[in-house]
């Protein structure tokens, strides 16, 4: 493990207060918050969006992702390392929440594929904090299609301090 922590909320030290998410006004995705800078990665694979389930410091956090043609696998689903790209983005978005408040890595993540996902369709994310401590939080999710489960996800975040 490098001693850089690739911490895609630490902020650059010449703008320390530029990572964070802004809401999108326009468009398909309109009424989400999308994260800015982006992940290269995750923006590629994606892109991602996430949105409160209610109101409140403490509401729940829904994530979005409609996968396309790039996000196929050989047999025409959506690639299962798609979907855990998107766990992975999501288990961040659920563990801090909207305040995005967890900063660290991913310590570990398991995966259950439960079926398949088709590009072109709304594919969302959801889930709890299972427990936080001082320096790890363990979530768990599901990502589902129209209610259809298609992956499920267990999660430990390995948390840095902020600053």
């Amino acid at each position: 493990m490098s001693e850089h922590t690739h911490d895609k909320l630490a902020a650059d030290a010449a703008e320390p207060d530029q990572w964070r998410l802004r809401p999108v006004t326009e468009g398909a995705w309109k009424g989400w918050y999308h994260w800015e800078p982006v992940d290269h990665f995750e923006e590629h694979v994606g892109p991602f969006y996430c949105k409160p389930e209610g109101v409140g410091p403490n509401a729940p956090v829904v994530c979005g992702f409609i996968p396309d043609a790039k996000n196929r696998n050989g047999g025409g689903n959506v690639h299962g390392g798609a979907l855990m790209t998107f766990a992975d983005y999501a288990l961040f978005m659920i563990g801090g929440g909207m305040e995005t408040s967890v900063h660290g890595v991913t310590m570990t993540m398991n995966c259950e594929f439960l079926g398949a996902a088709e590009p072109g369709k709304l594919l969302t994310a959801r889930g709890e904090v299972v427990r936080a401590g001082g320096s790890v939080v363990f979530v768990r999710g599901i990502i589902d299609d129209a209610g259809r489960n298609v992956l499920a996800f267990s999660a430990t975040i390995k948390r840095f301090k902020k600053g």
